[in-house]
């Protein structure tokens, strides 16, 4: 492949980009939100005007790329990739120094927690980096709110001990006071101790959880100056739950696989960590997977990996159960010479970080596997043979239907043009005249509405109609069409689970190959259609239940719910609206019975805004 098609191949998800040279040395490695667009930039000249970048340029004959989940995971790991490969453009750019951790001094009879920016092998624990700088002083002023261990130094610890009376921060409740003697015990102190690690380890959804609950119960009480406090910290426990995957916590040695099939080929991706750091990644492929479960191919995989390598790792993160699991382990901690463990975990940041071995896995299955995948021109010529169409369909219409048992039955329409979407042109469409429930009537109605406008405002016709649904739904489809002397539109319709494709003028419906780029094509039409119609009738419910709230306020009937809706534009805007704000329309008393009712019913208020959400 081309580094030209390699860069139009990029995922436009963060990540980091290495750049090899014509002797396949990493002369660059940088970082992005978004891979595509940043590796892009580096060849448009009139972007760059300094001379190291146009050398650069120049000198780039092949990439690579690994994507993250966030930026600053992108980050954390361009930092480690720069160690590890030291690329001459950029080996002076970065500097862990830079970064903030956060030591905790168990090797102390009282520890704390301090700042530092530099890893030193004292008996510490050092927990980050935090990015940016500032969340971890927020993060150290949690740790001294809530477990409140010591701050001081050493020095000072020890004058307030000879004294005999602890300082100021015990005073306003910022340290338990181990600095005096049978104030605090030293086994209650290190409960906090082990509290506090467990909160840097990143297992702090119990905190989360109880700083919710003392935040709601302060909002009870009226006291609003610590709800606010407490909103405060919850937001800074929840922006840490965003775990930095690419930079753990402890020193662990550890291989981490992820994989992706399709049909019989199989994609394999291997991160190498080595001391909590990815420093490597492998990737292997099998064109055909041999008989059995994916968990036998697993063990017989890893029997061939470790058995031709020298190093074995401590711990083997897998995606799936591996069959032999306890004979393997035996046989690596042999071969070790200390235990070796096999872990397929539930959850945490093994379990994030084997979600990203997978989506490496995919993408790097869709490099190998579907590097064939032909032009859209060629797609679009490839389906109009299949359904024997005189063209090839440039404008393509999508439908499918939306409802709960019955209820707030609504339709979608997408529109692709050129194998694109056009989401511009996408429509709702509330069914009124179908029965609750008759699916193939409210698609009837809809088709036979879009259509008849299209005819009214004299604009072109698709080139394919394509339904979400079977037989029965293309019948509806199609008897809408012959209503409106549309009888010659091509039309088609794509049902869930089989794949079947149900052709106007066909008896029998058509089987597309599983891997066959036309099958994908009206699969990603189909699915959006749904997603859109799905979006739509969720949006609807919502908008029920709310305005079905609002007349249960006494003194709200139809009239005043009408007015306060044409006036606030949405539900969620009443139930924000202070008294205020409502006064002027519906009067002081029914303004008061309107804001405590909202309060009542929803004290969490901003989790469900009740905004309308088109889907694009």
């Amino acid at each position: 492949m081309t580094l030209a098609e390699k860069i139009r191949r990029l995922p436009e998800a963060p990540g980091c980009y290495l750049y090899r040279d014509s002797a396949g040395e990493v002369i660059y490695i940088g970082k992005a939100k978004n891979l595509r667009h940043r590796v892009r930039q580096y060849f448009q000249s009139s972007r760059w005007q300094d001379v190291k970048t146009s050398e650069l340029v120049a000198h780039i004959a092949d990439l690579e790329y690994i994507v993250t989940d966030t930026e600053v995971e992108a980050l954390i790991l361009e930092s480690h990739l720069i160690k590890q490969h030291q690329p001459r453009f950029n080996a002076l750019l970065k500097d862990d120094k830079h970064y903030p951790h956060l030591k905790l001094t168990i090797n102390e009879p009282f520890p704390r927690v301090v700042k530092v920016r530099r890893i030193e092998r004292d008996g510490a624990l050092y927990f980050g980096p935090y990015l940016p700088a500032s969340l971890a002083d927020q993060v150290l002023d949690l740790i001294q709110r809530e477990f409140r261990l010591r701050p001081c130094s050493d020095d000072v610890f020890h004058t307030y001990r000879r004294k005999g009376r602890p300082c100021l921060q015990h005073q306003i409740k910022r340290c338990l006071g181990p600095c005096v003697e049978g104030l605090f015990g030293r086994d209650q102190y290190w409960e906090a101790v082990r509290d506090v690690r467990l909160f840097l380890e990143g297992k702090n959804r119990d905190l989360a959880r109880s700083l919710r609950e003392r935040m709601e119960r302060a909002a009870e009480e009226l006291r609003f100056e610590a709800a606010a406090r407490y909103r405060d910290l919850l937001h800074v426990v929840e922006r840490l739950g965003e775990e930095q995957k690419m930079a753990l916590t402890t020193e662990v040695d550890a291989d981490i696989f992820g994989l992706h099939t399709d049909g019989r080929r199989l994609a394999l991706y291997l991160f190498t960590m080595r001391e909590g750091k990815i420093v490597g990644k492998r990737d292997f492929y099998w064109e055909e997977l041999p008989p059995g479960d994916l968990g036998r191919f697993l063990a017989q995989v890893l029997v061939q990996y470790y058995e031709a390598g020298d190093y074995v790792p401590a711990e083997i993160v897998l995606p799936c159960a591996v069959e032999d699991r306890r004979l393997i382990e035996r046989w690596l901690s042999a071969k070790k010479g200390r235990r070796v463990r096999i872990v397929e975990p539930k959850r945490g940041v093994k379990r994030e970080l084997v979600a990203l071995a997978v989506q490496n896995a995919k993408l790097a299955f869709e490099e190998r596997f579907r590097v064939w995948r032909p032009e859209m021109s060629q797609v679009l010529e490839e389906l109009a043979r299949v359904l024997e169409l005189q063209q090839p369909p440039q404008r393509i219409e999508a439908f499918d239907v939306s409802h709960l048992q019955g209820a707030e039955m609504v339709a979608s329409l997408v529109v692709c043009e050129n194998g694109a979407m056009c989401k511009s042109e996408y429509r709702h469409y509330i069914v009124k005249t179908a029965r609750e429930g008759d699916d193939y009537g409210a698609l009837r109605e809809v088709v036979h509405r879009r259509y008849a406008r299209v005819l009214r405002e004299a604009r072109p016709l698709p080139d394919l109609v394509l339904i979400d649904g079977g037989r029965g739904q293309l019948h509806a489809a199609l008897e809408a069409l012959e209503e409106l002397r549309l009888a010659t539109l091509p039309v088609a319709a794509l049902a869930k689970r089989e794949e079947l494709l149900y052709v106007k003028g066909r008896a029998e419906p058509l089987v597309l190959d599983r891997h066959s780029p036309v099958l994908h094509l009206i699969q990603m039409i189909r699915d959006e259609a749904h997603r859109f119609a799905v979006t739509f009738h969720r949006r609807r419910r919502r908008q029920r239940d709310f305005a079905s709230e609002l007349l249960a306020v006494p003194g709200i009937g139809e009239r005043r719910k009408g007015m306060l809706l044409r006036n606030f534009g949405s539900i969620a805007r009443i139930r924000r609206a202070t008294v205020e704000e409502l006064r002027p329309f519906v009067g002081e008393q029914l303004a008061r019975r309107i804001v405590e009712h909202f309060a009542a019913s929803h004290p969490s208020s901003g989790e469900e805004t009740g905004q309308l959400e088109f889907g694009h």
